[in-house]
């Protein structure tokens, strides 16, 4: 199970998300620099402990209308060889645990082996915030065993939950500025 450490990080992670999330093709926001907010998530455990899992919704306060954004994250103590430059959010100084390479999830194999895990029924989702803490929050309409699983991640939330009876669907919360909070698909798995 991952540890939370209580400590720094320099520059924080809403830090790199304002000059990263604007650059992305998905990002609908409509201010240059994002207001950003965290508004939830979870947490995954790699099985190897080598790697941080982190799926956080941040919220961009500055939109006319806010909009939340799931941005997965693996935490690593190395780069991470052959992927493609945008999926390096930066690095950050842990004060724990040294310099970490931050990575977008959807370009980091540990972190999408865990979410396909995770839609299997083979992983359990845990608190952001707390060590060895499973979420119960997260719902898991599961895709059942099976190898190869596409999945699709939902990078600009929609309050919804996932249709009665769905397979293949991974739903969450989060709290928009305001107090309320929100539910909707996370991620879910696609047709080949």
């Amino acid at each position: 199970m991952a540890t939370i450490h209580r400590t720094t990080m320099t520059p924080t992670k809403l830090e790199l998300l304002t000059g990263w999330l604007p650059k992305q093709s998905w990002y609908v926001g409509d201010a240059s620099t994002p207001e950003l907010v965290k508004a939830g998530g979870f947490r995954l455990d790699d099985p190897e402990g080598e790697v941080g899992i982190e799926f956080m919704v941040v919220v961009d306060a500055a939109a006319r209308e806010p909009v939340a954004y799931l941005v997965p994250m693996g935490y690593r103590a190395a780069a991470l060889p052959d992927v493609p430059g945008e999926a390096l959010i930066g690095t950050s100084e842990h004060g724990v645990l040294g310099t970490r390479w931050i990575y977008d999830g959807v370009h980091d194999p540990v972190v999408t082996a865990q979410l396909r895990a995770l839609l299997r029924g083979e992983a359990v989702p845990q608190q952001q915030s707390e060590s060895d803490t499973p979420d119960p929050t997260v719902t898991v309409h599961g895709a059942g065993p099976g190898d190869g699983l596409d999945v699709r991640v939902n990078r600009v939330l929609r309050p919804a939950e996932a249709a009665q009876g769905s397979t293949g669907r991974l739903v969450a919360g989060w709290t928009w500025p305001d107090g309320s909070a929100a539910r909707g698909v996370f991620a879910a798995v696609v047709p080949r």
